[in-house]
């Protein structure tokens, strides 16, 4: 069988490779990157967290009202953990491959910004802390101004889902 005039299954050299000439300013399309996905995840982990803290533990003598407890107290530790690490993930992302070296002449902080973040998303996935939740939705929404002005649209409000 034959399509374009190549044999299929048959390899092709290197003289036969069609040759692409590409450019691109960054790491990816633009409109790829946006701290939103973070600030998502960072809502969900203080929401979790807040659950955590509110759920009351029943008389430990009643077999299923325990069970339920821990079920539904894993689950909400597993979900705040998974979101966690989504929120470090889509920092980190912002942090490594949206910002550039000159703009640190604007955010001279913005390393420790990031950093700090990082550390609070795993800050959040140990801990059961609504101080530590809240000061990571803080760090994400001091990110997200950081974006947005990087980008000349300091207009774009930060807008929480909760």
């Amino acid at each position: 069988m034959f399509i374009d005039g190549t044999r299929m299954g048959h390899v092709m050299s290197k003289e036969q490779l069609p040759i692409i000439d590409a450019e691109a300013h960054c790491d990816g399309p633009c409109g790829v990157y946006d701290p939103a996905s973070a600030r998502i995840a960072g809502e969900a982990v203080q929401s979790m967290t807040k659950k955590m803290l509110a759920l009351e533990c029943p008389d430990t003598s009643n077999g299923s009202a325990m069970a339920a407890y821990v079920n539904t107290m894993s689950r909400y530790a597993a979900i705040k953990e998974e979101e966690a690490q989504k929120c470090k993930d889509e920092l980190l992302v912002l942090w490594t491959d949206f910002f550039k070296p000159q703009h640190l002449e604007s955010i001279p902080d913005l390393h420790n910004t990031f950093w700090q973040a990082a550390k609070l998303c795993s800050a959040c996935k140990v801990e059961v802390s609504s101080e530590h939740a809240q000061e990571l939705m803080d760090a994400i929404e001091n990110i997200h101004n950081m974006f947005w002005n990087v980008k000349g649209r300091s207009e774009i409000s930060w807008i929480r889902a909760s």
